[in-house]
């Protein structure tokens, strides 16, 4: 029987960034991964501390920008790799009104540090009112993240490449198979409905597609170009574009009807020809207030969730990581508004 502080069940950013924490502060634990390409591991990428469609921002963004570097830096210092990439967001602007909003914008207090108030020209791209520059936005490298830290994970075997049983849990004796375990964290993504312990949960499906083009002529690559959809610079010679979003559409097939949309709002924007190399879609879990889920079972002390990340799973899964590690460890209440009883 081994003995452990944690069991972590997922192998998204939830759990990894959380698995971040238990290695600050000498905690163990086992991760278990089902291998499954996850809604974090095919994602964006995206750090952005601005909603673009109005121009807004939201609950501690700038702590959430600012927690996200710090942890970047520590994590880097045990994988040995960078996976921030500094690619700002240019957003196109439709038309003269949006320009005047968003210099509007630009003024309030929550919104200064992020909106810069003077507009670029883009080459390559149809940009007649030119783009705002988001500043302190850029992108995670997805790719690079997780296999870091699942390598280095299973390198210092804190990671279980198998599908989490939940029929295996010895509750009264917080016992998994051959794991003893003071707590044990659900981070499972849209996962969770198959769970008996918090299937319940207010997460909705958010079904989402991108597109990975071969385009025809050259766009600038330092930078992530925001019109309907973000499009920026992969390793390969590919660049990526996406993504949509869908709550009605919940077969786990390609939605042809997606692709198109893709097709039509990148055709907007980029005049040249491009080719669709690949197609992946996955499922965010969403909540309706926008805010992740987290807490303790009502009936298992022990027993936590992590979840419903949405559209932000870098940031909130980040910061957020932190704050639940206190909750268990230090018994610091959670903030009413991402806590499990707001519900």
């Amino acid at each position: 029987m081994k003995n452990v502080d944690y069991i972590i069940v997922g192998d998204g950013y939830a759990a990894l960034f959380f698995a971040h924490q238990l290695l600050l502060n000498n905690k163990s634990f086992i991760i278990f991964s089902e291998g499954k390409k996850s809604a974090s591991q095919i994602s964006a990428g995206i750090i952005n501390p601005v909603v673009l469609k109005k121009f807004t921002t939201f609950w501690l963004a700038q702590e959430q920008i600012d927690f996200l570097k710090i942890s970047l830096k520590e994590i880097e210092s045990y994988t040995g790799e960078n996976y921030f990439i500094d690619s700002p967001i240019h957003r196109i602007f439709h038309d003269e009104n949006e320009q005047k909003l968003w210099l509007k914008k630009s003024c309030n207090e929550d919104l200064k540090n992020f909106l810069d108030e003077n507009f670029d020209h883009l080459n390559g791209v149809k940009n007649y009112f030119h783009t705002g520059k988001v500043n302190q936005s850029a992108r995670l490298n997805v790719k690079g993240f997780f296999a870091g830290l699942l390598t280095y994970l299973e390198n210092k075997g804190n990671l279980v490449k198998e599908k989490f049983d939940y029929s295996k849990i010895d509750i009264s004796n917080s016992i998994y198979k051959d794991l003893s375990f003071k707590n044990i964290l659900f981070c499972e993504g849209m996962g969770v409905k198959e769970n008996p312990y918090f299937s319940e949960i207010a997460v909705i499906p958010n079904k989402g597609h991108h597109i990975r083009v071969k385009l025809s002529g050259s766009i600038p690559q330092d930078i992530t170009i925001k019109k309907k959809h973000f499009l920026f610079p992969l390793e390969n010679g590919l660049h990526f574009y996406g993504g949509t979003y869908d709550r009605e559409q919940m077969h786990h097939e390609i939605d042809n009807s997606a692709v198109e949309q893709l097709q039509k709002g990148l055709s907007e924007f980029y005049p040249g020809d491009f080719e669709i190399k690949e197609v992946h879609f996955g499922f965010r879990p969403t909540v309706k207030d926008r805010r992740p889920i987290l807490g303790r079972h009502s009936h298992h002390s022990n027993f936590y969730v992590f979840n419903g990340l949405g559209a932000r799973g870098i940031l909130n899964g980040c910061y957020f990581s932190k704050t639940l590690f206190d909750y268990i460890e230090e018994n610091i209440p959670l903030p009413k508004e991402i806590s499990i009883d707001r519900f």
